[in-house]
């Protein structure tokens, strides 16, 4: 087998990150991923620098082991062509709102009795029952509406986003999961269904898991958010060379070891750091300690000792560094690839490893309807037919 999702088809309709990532996923399992596109394509193809006019970074990143098909759902023969490769798959997948995607008649119940086995995901900002349904939704609005630039104002003079696209790829992994659990529920005799995946109730859930903390109880037995991540001291800490360094001893084993080795025994009695619950309600103070004691050594006297001592640590890393890290180079999660028209380019590795159907990459990031000629035909069009939708530009052909 090519990979886990072998013989699976995908058609997805999704653009910039949330959903093309996740199919991309799908892609790197085996699963035949068909990209469709409008005529302007994917707006992600302009996202970063690039050296060919829409096949930027950001697009090429998110969109290999994809086939890219043009269609113009604007006209009715765009629209039924796509309906046609929807009847044949095994999943779709769409980002529009709900009141977009009904007014192209995309939805759900336009499927399931033609294709009653289709896993049909609409992945998009807010879920299609609530009052925010039709609102807009990208990265920033949803870190803002789920409360994680309140957050980041902890450690900043003002609210902020995470400095990452947190909203976009987490929600991608949840896209992802649903899809596999329902193709699983597929594969048990229970046949195809629609599944909803909204970024502002994934991010939500995925803050809370930590920060509903006291309002786990009902009503509150405490505040909300997790005080020791709720910390200003919780950060990487300056060693006496300039570097930084995270150390975090965790167990109370840790927290022995780590004051012995730091010739600091002096804490080993204090009861504000001999349990995990007292350490967590003198976080300000513990994290302070840290601060204080990995500023009277050099980055790699701690790194070296720490290690020695099996004492959770790390030196801080950049972007630059991670191109030539130890732990990536010796597990092969970098790949260096030729593609056809960019040149060469740098992938990382499908995360994933499975010791019978391994990820792989196999299709470069296509051009812009680089096989819409190809998926038309296998929806059942002649060659002529093929022709006529170029010429009234309902598809292009690169």
């Amino acid at each position: 087998m090519v990979g886990t999702l072998e013989g699976i088809r995908v058609v997805d309709l999704t653009t910039v990150i949330m959903g093309p990532w996740a199919a991309q996923m799908m892609g790197d399992m085996g699963a035949d991923v068909i990209k469709v596109e409008t005529h302007g394509g994917d707006i992600s193809r302009g996202m970063g620098p690039g050296r060919n006019k829409g096949m930027a970074a950001c697009y090429l990143t998110s969109n290999r082991n994809k086939r890219s098909v043009v269609l113009d759902l604007t006209q009715d023969e765009g629209l039924l062509a796509l309906r046609r490769l929807i009847d044949s798959a095994d999943v779709f997948m769409h980002n529009f709102r709900p009141k977009v995607i009904n007014k192209f008649n995309l939805g759900y119940e336009t499927f399931k009795n033609a294709n009653p086995e289709l896993v049909y995901c609409g992945a998009y900002g807010f879920r299609a029952d609530g009052p925010w349904a039709n609102k807009p939704a990208y990265d920033d609005i949803i870190q803002t509406a789920a409360g994680y630039c309140d957050m980041q104002e902890l450690i900043s003079d003002q609210p902020r986003y995470v400095p990452s696209l947190i909203a976009d790829k987490t929600s991608s992994y949840a896209v992802f999961s649903a899809i596999l659990a329902a193709l699983v529920c597929r594969e048990r005799g229970g046949g195809g269904q629609a599944v909803e995946v909204p970024m502002f109730e994934t991010m939500v859930d995925y803050a809370m898991i930590e920060h509903l903390y006291g309002a786990t109880f009902d009503p509150p037995i405490a505040q909300m958010g997790y005080e020791r991540i709720m910390n200003i001291e919780r950060r990487p800490y300056q060693t006496s060379d300039g570097g930084y360094l995270t150390v975090l001893p965790y167990t109370d084993k840790n927290w022995t070891d780590f004051f012995k080795l730091a010739g600091r025994e002096e804490f080993l009695d204090d009861p504000d750091f001999q349990t995990y619950s007292n350490r967590l309600n003198n976080s300000k103070k513990v994290y302070a300690t840290l601060n204080e004691i990995v500023s009277t050594r050099t980055l790699n006297d701690w790194v070296a000792q720490l290690d020695a001592a099996n004492i959770p640590a790390m030196m801080v890393k950049t972007k630059e560094d991670l191109l030539d890290d130890e732990q990536l180079n010796a597990t092969g999660f970098w790949h260096n690839v030729d593609h056809p028209t960019e040149g060469k380019l740098r992938f990382t590795d499908p995360p994933f490893r499975y010791s019978k159907t391994p990820s792989t990459i196999r299709d470069m990031p296509p051009l812009l309807g680089e096989q819409s000629r190809e998926i038309l035909a296998e929806a059942g069009y002649s060659a002529d037919e093929i022709d006529d939708l170029i010429a009234k530009n309902v598809t292009k052909a690169s």
